[in-house]
């Protein structure tokens, strides 16, 4: 490509990127992607088309069981070896999206063996991994070394193709999963993909949103997501500096589908009604007793639920909050089941993470949590033990 050319590129609007991802594989060119107005800085994204590596297949999944069967035998290929998160969406094409947190591949793979995202296409007896070109993180690392960690995802249909909305933590630490002390938090951002029916998904934009700072009081918007009545819906979660409070506060903003990049768009609920001063969002679940960093917000029969371990790390409760609408009041369950990090062991259970139209059963939800080792030598000697496990939780009526 001519430099001309890539300069002409760099000048297009997101949206008519989708127009360029969307074309048949091998007319589509590389260059930047422009940024759109009204939020932090954009990354500089080479768009040449990312790939899928080859298909591990695998039996059909038809319970928890099988879930659970399935993370703890199956072998990845090079490519994915074991990870956190696991946050999923379902395509218009009946194929599901998986995202992940920091990821470890295999000691032979010709790429980064360590990158703080990746992504999963599942069809119903094959999972492939999407590679980008430089064989990295999904969502390339910026220029400083600073990462994004997945943790939610959305996606809005389009004839043809769906936008697919990651909400990310940027993070800058160690160069392995070290634990909670090897990294800080700087802030959120938002990922947008677009993901043509049958084809591999294709970063558009990543968009850091407000200065990097790790006061963990400031919102982590993008903390849960959720798509409704056309409307997304994006979460926050904060932490105040006070003794003795582990858990996080949730807060709630919209904005419409196509100008999910464009902050000031935003609306934040106020308590009353929808307002543009992020400063004036209200507090739909409090600090004391809160939620964790990274959460589920769903809607299932008319009925709002907010999945989360109570207090974060330092928590064993998996509690259901209910509300008769995306703004609450949300009223907490008694706990739904116990997800005890083992001091002994060493052993962390965190993040969990609701999966509403996976194995959907009414009056429940599966629910996926996160393990990993405090002593890294065991994942590396063992990555199965860092990968998600799977239970079912009942919903409060």
């Amino acid at each position: 490509m001519t430099a001309r050319a890539s300069r002409t590129i760099e000048r297009l609007p997101w949206r008519l990127r989708v127009v360029l991802l969307t074309l048949p594989a091998t007319l589509v060119a590389f260059g930047a992607v422009s940024a759109a107005p009204g939020a932090g800085p954009s990354q500089t994204v080479d768009v040449r088309p990312a790939s899928e590596a080859r298909c591990i297949p695998f039996s059909p999944i038809t319970s928890v069981d099988d879930l659970n069967g399935l993370v703890t035998t199956m072998r990845g290929g090079q490519e994915f070896q074991g990870a956190d998160v696991g946050a999923d969406v379902r395509l218009q094409d009946g194929r599901r999206l998986w995202v992940f947190g920091d990821t470890l591949r295999s000691a032979d793979f010709d790429g980064q063996r360590f990158v703080r995202n990746s992504m999963l296409v599942f069809s119903d007896e094959c999972a492939d991994v999407v590679i980008p070109a430089d064989r990295g993180a999904l969502v390339p690392d910026r220029d400083d070394g600073v990462g994004y960690w997945p943790m939610s995802i959305a996606k809005v249909e389009r004839p043809g193709y769906d936008l697919v909305g990651l909400g990310m933590q940027r993070v800058r630490g160690a160069a392995a999963p070290d634990g909670a002390a090897a990294f800080k938090n700087l802030g959120s951002a938002i990922a947008l993909f677009v993901v043509p029916r049958g084809r591999t998904p294709q970063l558009l934009d990543v968009r850091d949103l407000g200065p990097d700072s790790a006061d963990a009081s400031r919102p982590a918007w993008g903390a849960a997501t959720a798509v409704d009545d056309g409307w997304i819906y994006l979460y926050g979660t904060a932490q105040p500096d006070k003794e003795l409070v582990f858990g996080f506060s949730l807060q709630v903003a919209r904005v419409r589908p196509d100008d999910l990049l464009d902050t000031s768009k935003w609306r934040y609920w106020d308590g009353r009604r929808w307002q543009s001063r992020a400063s004036s969002a209200a507090e739909l679940i409090g600090a004391e007793g809160g939620v964790s960093q990274t959460l589920s917000v769903f809607e299932q029969d008319g009925r709002w639920y907010a999945v989360s371990k109570r207090d974060e790390f330092l928590g064993t409760d998996l509690v259901v909050w209910s509300a008769p609408a995306p703004t609450g009041p949300f009223t907490a369950s008694a706990p739904v089941a116990q997800i005890p990090s083992d001091e002994d062991t060493g052993q962390l259970r965190y993040m969990p993470l609701a999966h509403p139209d996976l194995l959907p059963e009414k009056g429940s939800v599966i629910v996926s949590y996160s393990q990993n080792q405090i002593d890294v030598s065991k994942v590396v000697k063992d990555p199965f033990l860092y990968r998600p496990r799977f239970l079912r939780v009942p919903l409060p009526r």
